[in-house]
């Protein structure tokens, strides 16, 4: 009797992003949950300078893949799917089954590296290169949100350069439309990085700068007072969503440290909600999925304002962490779906979804013409 085939599969993680160090502590928990029995594991850290290392495959440690891994860059021959080592007279590619992107921020979620591995042929988990772009840019998301008529916070959007150039014009439109405090972050990069709560005209000015250090477009939102809810969603053209959790920071709002660096926040799972908002979270984490055009996973990010009981749709993250503490698997595993199941569906759901792109035709017969 011949063995079961292993899947191949290539974690891809590191990466040109303020995020750096989650996505490493992301895909070692992504690592240590694959069935070796299915998937030969083929590390692939990319350096915080872009360059792609290749690790062996029973590598576990992440940190030995970024010092001592083989330089490799991906091959866009689709008919040849997988790796070329960026080594003299080296013509043979480390073929891949799929890949599981595990980047958050830029050049990782925003749809760059999913383009990578669209014009290579190889399947990978999530969202699409459209998905991923929107589900990054803040602006453009919370716009196809509003046109879907999904209960968005009110913001205002400044380009960098504007705001260096005409500061005390733009300060005055925030202060017309918003009453302090306001939120103002970056409209491309996740994990709270560059994001600023103020409470005052002083700390407006230094906000907007330490959030366009990180981006050229910046967000200013009307600040919510309220609790922070968070519903998983996963699947293809049917998606189906988790039990709503709630975060309740340790800090004045659940920014970079009170998620990685500070203990003391607290994740309610699930979420002390009534039967029929605990309904309205999970249709509007659907409604956003796919209004977003995303596939495979996300995670959708809600605030219930105490004033009014009002639900806000605040952002949705293509790529959520998968650390240990990340409410994403931790969300799935109340619902039902323990973290290595939550693996390999994914990984399913990939696979799925390169087969049917691969019913698209993409030439036009010359008798047609």
């Amino acid at each position: 009797m011949n063995p079961v085939k292993k899947l191949r599969v290539g974690i891809l993680f590191g990466g040109r992003s303020g995020e750096h160090e989650v996505s490493l502590t992301s895909a070692s928990s992504v690592i240590a949950a694959m069935d070796p029995d299915k998937y030969e594991v083929v590390p692939i850290g990319i350096t915080p300078q872009g360059r792609w290392l290749l690790g062996s495959s029973s590598e576990k440690l992440l940190s030995g893949v970024l010092a001592h891994g083989k330089p490799v860059t991906v091959t866009t021959e689709p008919g040849r799917q997988g790796l070329m080592p960026l080594e003299a007279n080296s013509t043979n590619p480390e073929k891949l089954d799929v890949v599981f992107p595990v980047l958050h921020g830029t050049f990782g979620e925003d749809g760059t590296v999913q383009g990578l591995l669209e014009l290579a042929g190889i399947p990978y988990v999530g969202a699409g290169v459209l998905g991923s772009a929107v589900g990054m840019d803040k602006d453009v998301s919370k716009r196809l949100f509003r046109e879907a008529k999904l209960p968005v916070i009110p913001w205002v959007t400044l380009r960098r350069g504007e705001w260096r150039s005409h500061p005390e014009k733009f300060r005055r439109l925030i202060e017309k439309k918003f009453r302090y405090p306001v939120f103002v972050k970056p409209a491309n990069l996740g994990s709270s990085v560059g994001i600023s709560k103020v409470h005052n005209r002083k700390e407006l000015g230094p906000a907007v700068e330490l959030a366009g250090s990180y981006d050229t477009k910046v967000l200013v939102e009307r600040a919510i007072r309220g609790r922070e809810i968070e519903c998983s969603v996963l699947g293809n053209a049917e998606p189906e969503a988790s039990v709503p959790g709630e975060v309740i920071p340790v800090n004045e709002f659940y920014d970079y440290e009170a998620k990685y660096g500070k203990e003391g926040s607290e994740l309610i799972i699930p979420a002390k909600l009534s039967a029929r908002k605990t309904k309205e979270v999970q249709q509007l984490s659907l409604r956003a999925f796919q209004a977003a055009e995303c596939a495979g996973m996300a995670r959708v990010d809600f605030l219930l304002e105490r004033r009014t009981g009002k639900v806000f749709l605040n952002e949705i993250n293509t790529i959520p962490g998968f650390t240990p503490i990340s409410m994403y698997p931790k969300l799935w595993e109340a619902s039902g779906l323990p973290y290595r199941r939550l693996v390999d569906r994914l990984i399913d759901l990939a696979l799925e979804r390169q087969r049917e792109k691969d019913h698209t035709r993409f030439d036009y017969p010359a008798e047609q013409r």
